[in-house]
């Protein structure tokens, strides 16, 4: 049986750690990477490098940006709603929303749901401050708070978990209408399947 060298086992470990991507996925890209040489693994390495000093989370939503303010452009924006907030488990969820051109109220950014359905402490953490923020700014009632979370098995108890954990800081609560599919993944959804979600929220 062929033997996988050691430094490559590592680099399929690696990334086969990251979402979406599988063992078998992993090695072809730890291969396609050994085959063509340093320059793909250096520029890889480069771009790796460069997310450590210019990449921050905002401090009101988490969304990754380059400011140096702290905030995202997202929420340095005025025009718009600061009082709709949209909660989205992953950063591509909010892109493609934002791509909709739909929606103009600003996000909390959840973080992906693990797959035992339970959130994290640092997740439940986002959520207080979320709470904190709303009895800070908009004395103590969002105008709407919008529960962007995919129509999946876990989404739909982690968004019911989350209605009843923010019933009382928002005039109303919503979800998502089901334009999207269910089991489907927001940030695999077309652009016009977004806007008939969000017009189709109840």
């Amino acid at each position: 049986m062929a033997k996988i060298p050691h430094s490559i086992q590592v680099l399929i470990d690696a990334l086969a750690d990251l979402p979406s991507l599988g063992p078998r996925q992993a090695s072809r890209l730890a291969f396609y990477l050994a085959e063509n040489g340093y320059q793909k693994a250096e520029n890889l390495l480069l771009a790796l490098q460069s997310l450590q000093g210019n990449i921050r989370a905002c401090a009101n939503c988490y969304f990754i940006h380059e400011n140096t303010d702290g905030l995202c452009d997202i929420c340095r924006d005025k025009s718009r709603k600061q009082n709709i907030i949209m909660i989205v488990e992953k950063e591509t969820d909010l892109i493609s929303l934002e791509q909709a051109k739909n929606y103009n109220g600003i996000y909390l950014v959840l973080g992906q749901i693990p797959k035992t359905g339970a959130l994290k402490d640092w997740q439940k953490n986002r959520i207080e401050s979320l709470k904190r923020k709303i009895e800070k700014e908009l004395n103590g009632k969002a105008e709407e708070i919008i529960l962007g979370i995919s129509p999946t098995s876990i989404g739909d108890w982690n968004a019911s978990l989350l209605k009843h954990e923010l019933e009382n800081y928002s005039k109303k609560i919503t979800r998502l209408g089901r334009g999207l599919p269910t089991g489907g993944e927001i940030e695999f959804a077309d652009d016009q399947t977004l806007s008939g979600a969000l017009e189709g929220r109840s």
